[in-house]
């Protein structure tokens, strides 16, 4: 079963999977994405569907929802992804921006604490690295699994390459490097750091991009772009249309700071693109050497000269080998039976402990009130 946010309650029962929809209004500047706050409408269908194991991906609200449906049925295992610290990446970036630094200090300890509460009450927790592994290690989280994220081939694959791209979405034709990034278009995400890059690609190199995505900055980027060979074509949702956009391309550019695992990484590699980034965050573990290449942080310079170098190199050859690499490392096969065999397992393994616990301490209870009626 799964719940996800959508524009009216309603659930759809397809044999053994269930998919439950909860009316939920849309995030301010992002309006491709809802956010979850009728908790009531959400504890009603985990009653009603009673389910052995939650997993929750969410670490504002829905957490504490299962916490409590939880409490009230012991029996039933937690399980939780935490895949952004969300009190650094989130709380600390905005609340300085907004309030400064020293109270941003503050909320960043407050949400550090909160994350440090909720996350302690699940059975197990999975990140997608070993740096959120220490960071939960940090908040005395118990229980953390590192379990990677996976790529369907079948869909990602170069043989979805459309040579007519450039002039569908109204670029110059060429043949210099079609550059393409995938993900909102944000201040978190750093999208206007690709438009700085792409000014400083010299004229005769030919190049193009295309930014796919929506986001607070997608208006203002548009207008800046004017007179660029850039296209904004805005959010896709269908993973066949997103893997064309992908194999069309060449390379591959993110300007992420702290990409937590890089999953539209590991997708424009399947379609054999090499990636060009920042090295920080999970692009170090996703852009290995031979694969791309990474500069320091917002130097939007050296990530132009990479763009060039990989373009003049052998950009097909290390397009094949990132997606060699993908194939043979990031099959959602692998990550699901790690997550069905291991995690789930061992989840419900710590359900039945507490439930025995709680066995015991109602049958202690209840014979310290025999004795009482006794005497």
């Amino acid at each position: 079963m799964q719940i996800v946010p959508g524009s009216e309650d309603r659930v759809i029962e397809h044999g053994r999977h269930i998919w439950v929809e909860i009316r939920a209004g849309k995030v301010r500047g992002s309006p491709n994405y809802r956010f979850i706050l009728r908790t009531s409408a959400v504890r009603e269908v985990l009653e009603r569907y009673r389910p052995q194991v939650i997993e929750s991906q969410c670490p504002w609200v829905l957490p504490w929802t299962a916490i409590n449906y939880r409490r009230a049925h012991p029996e039933t295992a937690l399980v939780a992804g935490y895949h952004t610290d969300f009190p650094n990446t989130h709380v600390h970036r905005v609340g300085s921006a907004l309030f400064g630094d020293f109270v941003a200090g503050g909320l960043r300890r407050l949400s550090a604490s909160y994350a440090e509460m909720t996350y302690r009450e699940f059975d197990r927790v999975y990140t997608l690295g070993q740096d959120m592994r220490s960071v939960l290690a940090g908040y005395r989280v118990p229980h953390v699994d590192v379990l990677s994220l996976g790529v369907d081939a079948r869909i990602f694959h170069p043989e979805r390459r459309d040579p007519g791209l450039r002039a569908e979405l109204g670029l110059p034709p060429g043949d210099g490097p079609l550059l393409i990034y995938a993900g909102r278009i944000d201040n978190e995400k750093r999208a206007d750091r690709l438009l700085s890059m792409f000014r400083l690609l010299p004229p005769e190199l030919g190049a193009a991009m295309v930014l796919v995505g929506d986001g607070k900055l997608r208006a203002s980027m548009a207008e800046a772009a004017q007179g660029l060979p850039i296209a904004l074509p805005g959010y896709c949702a269908n993973r066949h249309e997103l893997a064309r956009l992908l194999a069309s391309a060449d390379i591959y550019v993110s300007a992420m700071a702290d990409e937590t695992f890089g999953l539209s990484v590991l997708e424009a590699q399947a379609c054999g693109l090499p990636v060009v980034g920042f090295a920080s965050g999970a692009m170090v573990q996703r852009v290995l050497p031979g694969l791309g290449k990474l500069v320091p942080l917002d130097d939007v310079e050296a990530m132009a000269h990479a763009v060039m170098q990989v373009w003049q190199g052998d950009c097909a050859a290390t397009g094949r080998l990132a997606r060699a690499h993908v194939s043979s490392h990031y099959a959602w096969e692998r990550t699901f039976e790690r997550l069905f065999n291991e995690v789930y397992p061992q989840a419900l393994s710590e359900a039945w402990r507490r439930r025995r616990r709680a066995g015991w301490f109602r049958r202690g209870e209840q014979d310290s009130l025999a004795s009482v009626k006794a005497g």
